[in-house]
């Protein structure tokens, strides 16, 4: 780049992430019993869909996704956590947070099959203004997210990328390749997806969702 073109990236999206370790382990734990509780629910929407299709399909792209967790008191840690992460992430984005009150509005696990095909399509969490995850079961043969281009207008005049695969300004979206233990959060208004899991190793993660909320002013 010429030196006096100068570079300024306005407008960014921004992803936090961390690594917490100490986390898998007890919040595994603790998930086991809202995963197999939600297995057992699931079997009631296997046979139909099995009577249906006249198949035996399993829990074949199904995604087994806990009730919410928001008032499980082994969660009080986490949840502080997030909340100290978001009022800096928030901070860091250029907020005035003096009028609002930073809170966790969801809260739950989910596990991808076992029998693999579990997926999400892209989608956003409305009412909310940050979205996470923390992963507790991964690997490089699992899922992983993706996160599309906001700029709504960009498909407007995109050109021909010199690397498709490549995380660049260009893209339309970004991958990131989750290991055990790693916390993501960012803007809620940021696509977001999981590419579809073979079933070959675990996949289980936290998800959560973050809003700010109007202080009462007198």
């Amino acid at each position: 780049m010429k030196e006096n073109l100068h570079v300024k990236y306005w407008f960014d999206t921004p992803i936090y992430i961390s690594q917490i370790s100490e986390w898998i382990k007890p919040l595994n734990k603790v998930c086991n019993g809202y995963i197999k509780e939600t297995k057992i629910l699931n079997k009631d929407v296997i046979k139909k869909r099995e009577k249906t299709h006249k198949k035996k399909l399993g829990d074949f792209g199904m995604s087994h996704h806990s009730k919410g967790l928001l008032f499980d008191n082994n969660f009080n840690e986490f949840q502080k956590y997030v909340k100290e992460r978001s009022i800096e992430v928030l901070d860091d984005m250029g907020y005035d947070l003096r009028n609002y009150n930073v809170a966790l509005n969801e809260l739950w696990v989910q596990e991808f099959a076992k029998n693999g095909g579990g997926h999400h399509e892209g989608h956003v969490h409305y009412n909310s203004h940050l979205s996470g995850f923390y992963f507790l079961k991964c690997s490089d043969k699992t899922s992983y997210p993706i996160f599309h281009d906001p700029r709504v207008r960009k498909s407007m005049c995109d050109l021909p990328l010199k690397d498709k695969n490549a995380n660049s300004v260009g893209n339309t979206s970004v991958f990131y390749l989750p290991k055990p233990g790693n916390f993501i959060i960012f803007p809620a208004y940021l696509e977001h997806q999981f590419v579809i899991d073979y079933g070959v190793d675990p996949f289980r993660f936290i998800h959560f969702n973050v809003q700010a909320l109007p202080k009462f002013i007198k």
